[in-house]
C-alpha cells in the first residue's frame, strides 16, 4: 500500500480554460443572425462586410434568403437613386476591367465612392464561375472609397447578374455615388445591362474587324459613348482611323431620344492617356439629360420595366411549381418527342389547366 505523501502520487492541475472564448461567441452568433433592422442600420453605416453579406442574400434563390432581401431593399429604396450608373461593355479581352481600374482610381483621388459589380461568365456545363475580376484591377481592389463585388452571370440574358438591379440599389444606400457595372460583353444581348444604367460605354479595339463588318447596329444604337481601347505605341494610329470609322457610322443613325450625340474617342488603359475624357464624358451627359428631363424619364422608364419583368418571372415560376403542370409536363415532353403532339398545341394546354387549376383553388 502506497503511502500519502508518496511521489508517485499525482497532483491536480491547474483548470485549463476553453478553447473557444465564450463572450465571442456570442459575439459571433449575434452577428451571423442578423435581423433586417441590423441589415439596413450596417449598410447605411457603410459597413462593407453587411454590404456583402445583403448582396449574398439577394443572390440567393433560397425563399427565405429572397424574402429577406426584398424588405432589405425596400427599406434601402429611399436612400438610393443619388449615384451615376455607369455601363462598360464590349468584347472580351478589349480591357475593360483595366479601363475600370484606372477609371476609378482616378474618381476616388477626386472625391468620389465606388462600387464596381463586376459580371464574370458562367460556365454551361459546372455552372461555375472565376470570379477574377478583382485580380485584373489590382490598384482599386484595394482602395478604401471602392468596393468590388464579382457575381456570376449565372445564364441571365444580356451579360449581367439576374439581381444587379437590386445591389445597385443596396450601394447606393451605402454611400456609393458611382456605380460602374462591368458585363460579360456577350455582344448585342446587352440590353438587359443598358436597361439599368445612365450612361453605357462601349469599349472597342482597332484591327479587331468590327470598324466596318462588325458594327451592330443595335449595340451602337445603345451606347451613350464609343471608345477605342489600347491606343498606345504602333496601335495609336490605327485606334484613330478606326475611331473615324465610327464617327462614320453614327451618323448615319437618326437622333437619340435623349438628345445627345454619341462621342467617339480612344483612349489607353496602360498608358492612362484618355481615360479621363470618359468621366468627363459622363458628366456631360449627365448635365445635358437632366437638363432637358430625359435623365429622370429613362430611370421612370427603367423601373417600370423592372415591374414587368418581375410579373413575368413570378408567373413563371408559379407556373413550373403548380402541381397539376408538373404532373403533366413529363407526358406532354414525351408526346411531343414522339411526334403526338406539336409544341405549341401542348404549350396552349398546360396554359389552360394552369389557369383552370387557379380559379379551382
Amino acid at each position: 500500500m502506497k503511502e500519502k505523501n508518496s511521489a508517485l502520487k499525482v497532483l491536480d492541475g491547474i483548470e485549463q480554460p476553453n478553447q473557444v472564448n465564450k463572450e465571442f461567441l456570442k459575439k459571433y452568433n449575434k452577428k451571423k443572425n442578423l435581423s433586417i433592422e441590423d441589415y439596413v442600420q450596417g449598410i447605411l453605416n457603410k459597413d462593407r462586410t453587411i454590404l456583402s453579406k445583403a448582396i449574398t442574400l439577394v443572390e440567393s434563390s433560397l425563399f427565405e434568403h429572397q424574402e429577406k432581401a426584398q424588405q432589405i431593399i425596400e427599406r434601402c429604396l429611399p436612400y438610393a437613386g443619388k449615384s451615376i450608373r455607369l455601363g462598360i461593355t464590349g468584347v472580351p479581352g478589349v480591357g475593360k476591367s483595366t479601363t475600370i481600374d484606372v477609371l476609378g482610381k482616378q474618381l476616388t483621388n477626386s472625391g468620389h465612392k465606388v462600387a464596381v459589380l463586376a459580371i464574370d461568365p458562367s460556365s454551361q456545363r459546372s455552372k461555375g464561375s472565376i470570379l477574377g475580376d478583382k485580380t485584373r484591377m489590382e490598384e482599386l481592389s484595394t482602395d478604401p472609397n471602392a468596393f468590388i463585388r464579382p457575381s456570376p452571370s449565372a445564364g441571365s440574358l444580356g451579360g449581367v447578374a439576374r439581381k444587379t438591379r437590386e445591389i445597385i440599389i443596396l450601394c447606393e444606400a451605402a454611400g456609393f455615388d458611382v456605380v460602374i457595372v462591368e458585363t460579360v460583353g456577350v455582344g448585342q444581348s446587352e440590353t438587359v445591362a443598358h436597361s439599368m444604367v445612365d450612361f453605357f460605354l462601349l469599349l472597342q479595339l482597332a484591327n479587331a474587324g468590327d470598324e466596318l463588318q462588325g458594327i451592330k447596329r443595335g449595340i451602337m444604337e445603345m451606347a451613350d459613348a464609343i471608345s477605342i481601347n489600347k491606343a498606345e505605341g504602333e496601335n495609336k494610329q490605327k485606334a484613330e482611323i478606326a475611331a473615324g470609322q465610327y464617327r462614320n457610322a453614327l451618323h448615319l443613325f437618326p437622333m437619340a431620344e435623349s438628345g445627345w450625340t454619341p462621342p467617339v474617342f480612344t483612349c489607353s488603359a496602360y498608358s492612362k492617356e484618355g481615360i479621363d475624357t470618359i468621366w468627363e464624358t459622363v458628366s456631360n451627359y449627365v448635365i445635358h439629360t437632366k437638363a432637358n428631363g430625359y435623365f429622370y424619364a429613362k430611370r421612370n422608364q427603367q423601373n417600370l420595366k423592372i415591374l414587368s419583368e418581375t410579373i413575368d418571372s413570378h408567373l413563371k415560376e408559379n407556373f413550373y411549381t403548380n402541381l397539376k403542370v408538373k404532373e403533366k409536363l413529363a407526358k406532354v415532353q414525351q408526346d411531343i418527342l414522339d411526334n403526338k403532339i406539336s409544341a405549341y398545341v401542348a404549350a396552349g394546354e398546360l396554359i389552360d389547366d394552369y389557369f383552370q387549376n387557379i380559379k379551382s383553388i
